[in-house]
């Protein structure tokens, strides 16, 4: 490659780092055609983009960003999954297949700018998807206020049946 490729080429590596939520590093030694279309479909299909770049390019654009701790990692066949609105979804899809194709390996994860190993991205890929997670905080949200509306309806109530007494003593008397 002409350096002024390279320069290029480095130049899309720290974009797509630096504009992925989450990425995940991968060794897909031993990973047959058929199997890698089929990961590659599934990847697309959830907004994720699964790329093979020169090891020495990716760490010169590692090392432009600060991300140091990424070099350890680039060592034989890499590949990269970046999640541009999702950052679960790389390490979901790449741990389920994994489980599935033990010839692919995990190697790293970057999570918003941090650097994780292998055991990171598997307690990634082990969370709730967003949605489970949002609803889990309404419900949260929504237990004391429920308590709260049965507090002051309660209130209410007595306050009706005091009424009601009220107006029953009246009818009495009269």
């Amino acid at each position: 490659m002409a350096r002024p490729d390279k320069v290029a080429m480095v130049a899309e590596i720290q974009e797509r780092l630096s504009k992925s939520q989450g990425t995940v590093l991968t060794d897909y030694r031993g990973i047959n055609a058929g199997d890698m279309t089929a990961l590659r479909k599934e990847l697309r299909e959830a907004g994720v983009e699964y790329k093979v770049f020169k090891n020495t390019l990716t760490i010169l654009a590692a090392q432009e960003l600060q991300m140091d701790g990424l070099v350890p990692f680039l060592n034989g066949p890499t590949a990269f999954a970046f999640g541009y609105n999702d950052p679960v979804a790389p390490a979901k899809i790449l741990s389920e297949f994994a489980k599935k194709n033990k010839a692919l390996e995990i190697k790293a994860g970057i999570v918003e700018g941090k650097i994780v190993g292998p055991e990171g991205v598997a307690n990634l890929a082990d969370l709730p998807s967003r949605e489970v997670l949002l609803s889990m905080v309404v419900r949260g949200m929504q237990g004391p206020i429920s308590g709260m509306v049965n507090v002051l309806q309660g209130n209410i109530r007595n306050l009706v049946y005091a009424l009601e007494a009220i107006r029953e003593q009246k009818e009495a008397s009269a």
